[in-house]
C-alpha cells in the first residue's frame, strides 16, 4: 500500500491565481465577444468572493506588526473596489459610462493585486511564514471561497460600500 500524496496549496499562489482568472474576465469583458452580462456577472462574483476571503481569512491571519499598514491600506483599496462594483452592478451593460466604469474597475484591482499584495505584501509573507502555514491559509481560504460563489456573493456588494471591512489588532 502506498503512502497517500499530500495536497495543499500555498494561499499565495491560490491568490495569484485568482488575480489572473480575473484578468482573463476583464480581457473578455473588454473584447466584446460572448454574453458581456454573464461574464460581468461572473467577474463581479469572483472580485466579490476573493474579497471575502482576503478580508475573513486572509489578512488576520498574516497580520504582524510588519504587514499591518498593508492590510489596512488593502482593506481600503477593497472598499474602492467595491463602490466601483456596485455602481456596475446597477447599470445597464449598454450604459454610455458601463465600460467606462469597467476602466476604473480594472485599474484598481489591477493596482491592489500587483502592486500591492503580489509585489509587496507577498514577498513579506514568503521570508515569515512556514510553507506549511501558507498551506493551512490556502485551505481554508478555498473552502469558504468554493462555498460563496454558488450564493454569487456579488449581490452583498452593495451593502458594503460604507466602511472598510474591520482587521483585527496585531
Amino acid at each position: 500500500m502506498g503512502t497517500a500524496k499530500r495536497t495543499t496549496t500555498n494561499v499565495l499562489d491560490i491568490l495569484t491565481s485568482q488575480h489572473d482568472e480575473v484578468d482573463s474576465l476583464f480581457k473578455q469583458i473588454e473584447s466584446g465577444k460572448g454574453d458581456r452580462r454573464a461574464l460581468f456577472l461572473q467577474l463581479a462574483d469572483k472580485l466579490a468572493a476573493h474579497a471575502t476571503v482576503e478580508e475573513q481569512i486572509f489578512y488576520p491571519a498574516v497580520m504582524a506588526k510588519q504587514t499591518s499598514d498593508l492590510l489596512h491600506e488593502s482593506v481600503e483599496e477593497h472598499l474602492e473596489i467595491k463602490r466601483v462594483l456596485a455602481d456596475l452592478i446597477t447599470m445597464a451593460i449598454d450604459h454610455d459610462q458601463f465600460m467606462a466604469k469597467i476602466n476604473v474597475l480594472k485599474e484598481n484591482v489591477t493596482h491592489h493585486a500587483r502592486e500591492e499584495e503580489e509585489a509587496k505584501l507577498f514577498p513579506m509573507l514568503r521570508k515569515s511564514m512556514s510553507e506549511d502555514q501558507l498551506a493551512a491559509i490556502g485551505n481554508e481560504l478555498v473552502a469558504k471561497f468554493e462555498a460563496l460563489i454558488p450564493t454569487h456573493p456579488y449581490k452583498n456588494v452593495p451593502s458594503e460600500t460604507k466602511q472598510a471591512a474591520p482587521l483585527p489588532a496585531i
